[in-house]
């Protein structure tokens, strides 16, 4: 998933002259009605729940056309907590959870009041950031403006029945680790700042990596965002890191020039202010490098005075033509200026044919332009990046311009583009693309965004192998904390898979490593693993995972946890390993997706709403066989969970038994979350059988499975409590909040209400000697 970060680019786009005033731009899709959550007393009471201690009371008053003390008595009445201090701060890092907490409640007149976006704004982040709308489903649900209206007396007793419940579950919470105070602890230097203590000179090879929580909006405008604070830099360098990259936007670093007056507005701000962060983090031997997606396709009306550099055209957009040689000159030369302007900068990685229109081979559709359709698709990829290569090597000849092979041909062989590559670049390839798995006796491949799966892949292996021929670098880019297996979690403890794979690449003889996408960046004892192997190329996996052991845990721990990481590596390979299940199902929610009686009829949306959408969520395997396999899945995690635990009740662990304790959170809810999948899909089977031909044994086994899924979520809610980093991503923010756990169990008494009223209806006198 190659997208744009954040809300970079809304406040240039919309001061760019050449776009059209927006007029009902929002998408709506096939907008069906929303979907209504019964378990609320109504809509309003849905709201109140969801946004509670996430907006401010005014706020809410203001929206729903009410006064303060009516929101606060609609809280009070379902037993929430009294409001506490929002997060003024991060509020940049809440707007998509907003959004997805709020899609089937409010119109989007009010969701923009709700996240004080513009039209313009909202427009630009659903189709441009992380290609959000895609997130959503493609749809917005159709439902009528929400105002306040005073509660029935029904309405009020079933808030108390809330209150009831969630009472019944949590006598004795946790203390609540708040929301984002990961972000401080992470920025927070350890030890000393002295220069001696930042810089890790023993790293060998390039490993560059994404920032933990990627802050949303402009960082490079915006100084007190900043995706990279000392601490942060500091605990990367200490594990290995010696590179981070940041997303930016060619035509807000290039300079304002006569070719293109629109671009360039506030670049010696942002080149000033990236030269700051570059400069810092060199303190702590860190380089600083850039993605680079270009040319980035324009609306057509930017071509009205420019018709011979407009390339193909897509969905409202069109590509300024890199067989143009003043679109070509612009990309070199405005690289040209950021590395002159930022010398401290590390160099750049492309991708060339991301989801993102750029060149006119892109997205396959040369033919359609009268240059590029005479040119084989190997000569524009290669000459992109040989354009992108001139430009930062006329400013920096020792900057490193990495091209990663994402999206070329496909996805499958690209070879003739390797041959045609400069000889001053690397090739980057996703290590683990292609590699045969078998998961419940179904054959398939993986794509990327695999731990489970060790690599490297056929693919990588040919590309390498055919850029060293060629005398270029190479890189592999990996996921060796966590996937969209499982995203919610900063890392995994399959520490065998990881270290597996880490020694792989070593033989491979690479050049370097790109340690994440957006997920997966937290600096982890998972980096440790591939630190420990750059320093000793000759270090056996067990030398690593003891001496990894043995560090974090204590000498007398390391033969439990070493089973445990054994086991929890077991598991996982047991995860049903498909992209279509990894983006659709519902792992990265786990026990915080809510079930249903009844099929909502709408379709699992990437890593955005999963629904009940059980074929969905299966991609090619069959949905018994789905269930199956995360029940495997969490029937070993478990065995690793105990073995784990026992770590913690050894004599004389002494400092390192919280560093057991904190561990052993991260694993029990990622056991918790496979659990759930497992359970949500058996509830759905059954629920099929209910609404075909209900009998008790179906009956007995839908209440048990709801009584399972209240269990879990209780189990996590305690857990997600206690660490703030749990349910969240950067690229989705907050999957979850602890209240969505305790909305779960809310969802699941209702259930069990509904179901017995309607096994009373459906199986007459054997209604009454069901319960089990």
């Amino acid at each position: 998933m190659k997208r744009l970060l954040g809300l970079c680019m809304i406040g240039y786009f919309l001061s760019m002259p050449f776009l059209a005033p927006a007029q009902d731009m929002l998408p709506r899709g096939s907008h069906p009605p929303a979907l209504t959550f019964d378990h609320f007393p109504n809509r309003l009471f849905a709201f109140v729940w969801r946004n509670w201690n996430l907006i401010g009371i005014e706020k809410m008053a203001s929206l729903l056309e009410c006064e303060p003390w009516q929101v606060r008595d609609m809280a009070q009445a379902m037993g929430l907590e009294e409001a506490s201090p929002l997060f003024p701060d991060y509020t940049k890092q809440l707007y998509i959870t907003l959004l997805r907490r709020n899609w089937h409640l409010l119109p989007y007149d009010q969701l923009m009041e709700l996240t004080g976006m513009s039209e313009k704004e909202m427009e630009f982040a659903l189709k441009e950031d992380d290609f959000l709308f895609h997130k959503f489903g493609r749809l917005k649900p159709r439902v009528e403006r929400l105002s306040y209206s005073m509660p029935s007396a029904s309405e009020w007793e079933k808030a108390a029945a809330i209150y009831a419940i969630v009472d019944a579950h949590l006598t004795e919470p946790l203390p609540e680790d708040p929301r984002f105070s990961f972000i401080d602890q992470l920025a927070k230097m350890d030890n000393s700042d002295a220069p001696e203590n930042k810089i890790n000179p023993e790293t060998k090879g390039l490993r560059f990596i994404y920032s933990y929580f990627g802050v949303f909006g402009d960082p490079l405008l915006d100084p007190e965002s900043d995706p990279f604070p000392d601490g942060l830099l500091q605990k990367l360098a200490e594990r290995g890191v010696n590179g981070v990259w940041m997303h930016v936007v060619l035509n807000q670093l290039a300079p304002e020039g006569k070719l293109f007056p629109e671009f360039g507005d506030q670049s010696a701000t942002r080149l000033k202010n990236l030269r700051r962060i570059a400069q810092r983090a060199q303190e702590y031997g860190i380089s600083i490098y850039l993605y680079i997606n270009e040319p980035r396709a324009m609306p057509a009306r930017f071509f009205a005075s420019r018709p011979e550099m407009a390339g193909i055209s897509k969905q409202g957009l069109t590509t300024l033509c890199t067989s143009n040689e003043q679109v070509r000159d612009w990309i070199s030369h405005s690289l040209t200026h950021v590395f002159e302007q930022v010398p401290e900068l590390g160099g750049v990685f492309t991708i060339t044919a991301s989801e993102n229109l750029t060149n006119c081979a892109s997205h396959g559709g040369r033919a359609t332009c009268p240059r590029c359709s005479k040119r084989p698709y190997a000569d524009i990829i290669a000459e992109v990046n040989q354009v992108i290569a001139e430009g930062v090597h006329r400013a920096k000849p020792e900057a490193r311009v990495i091209a990663w092979d994402w999206g070329w041909h496909g996805h499958g062989p690209a070879l003739d583009v390797i041959e045609k590559l400069p000889a001053e670049v690397a090739l980057m390839s996703v290590s683990e693309w292609g590699l045969p798995i078998q998961r419940g006796g179904i054959s398939t491949q993986v794509s990327e965004y695999s731990i489970s799966a060790v690599g490297p892949g056929p693919r990588a292996s040919s590309h390498w192998a055919a850029a060293k021929k060629r005398g270029l670098k190479t890189v592999a880019k990996v996921q060796f904390n966590n996937t969209w297996e499982l995203s919610a979690l900063p890392w995994l403890p399959v520490m065998d898979l990881v270290a597996r794979h880490a020694a792989n690449l070593v033989k491979a003889g690479l050049d370097g490593y790109m340690l994440s996408w957006t997920l997966g960046s937290y600096p982890s004892p998972n980096l440790e693993i591939a630190h420990k192997f750059s320093l000793n190329a000759h270090a056996t996996v067990e030398q690593v995972l003891d001496e990894l052991a043995w560090e974090r845990y204590g000498r007398q721990a390391v033969p439990y946890i070493r089973q445990a990481w054994t086991a929890f590596s077991e598991a996982f390979q047991e995860f049903p390993y498909h992209q279509q299940v990894a983006y659709l199902a519902p792992q990265q929610y786990g026990p915080s997706n809510l079930l249903y009686l009844k099929p909502t009829g709408y379709a699992a949306s990437m890593v955005g709403f999963p629904y009940d959408d059980l074929a969905g969520w299966s991609g090619p395997y069959p949905e018994e066989v789905l269930v199956r396999q995360f029940e495997k899945v969490a029937l070993g995690w478990k065995k690793g969970l105990n073995l784990f635990q026992q770590a913690l009740h050894i004599p004389g662990v002494g400092t390192q038994h919280a560093q057991i304790a904190e561990d052993l959170i991260l694993a029990k809810a990622a056991y918790l979350h496979f659990l759930s999948v497992a359970q949500q899909g058996r509830f759905i089977l059954f629920r099929e059988q209910w609404l075909q031909n209900p009998d008790p044994f179906v009956y007995r086994q839908l209440r048990t499975l709801l009584e399972m899924e209240i269990h879990s979520a209780v189990q996590l809610h305690a857990l997600a409590r206690a660490d703030s980093r749990i349910g969240f991503e950067a690229s989705n923010q907050y999957y979850y909040l602890p209240q969505d756990l305790l909305e779960k169990i809310i969802n699941c008494e209702h259930l069990l209400g509904e179901l017995a009223q309607q096994a009373e209806e459906k199986l007459g006198e054997h209604g009454a000697t069901m319960e089990p």
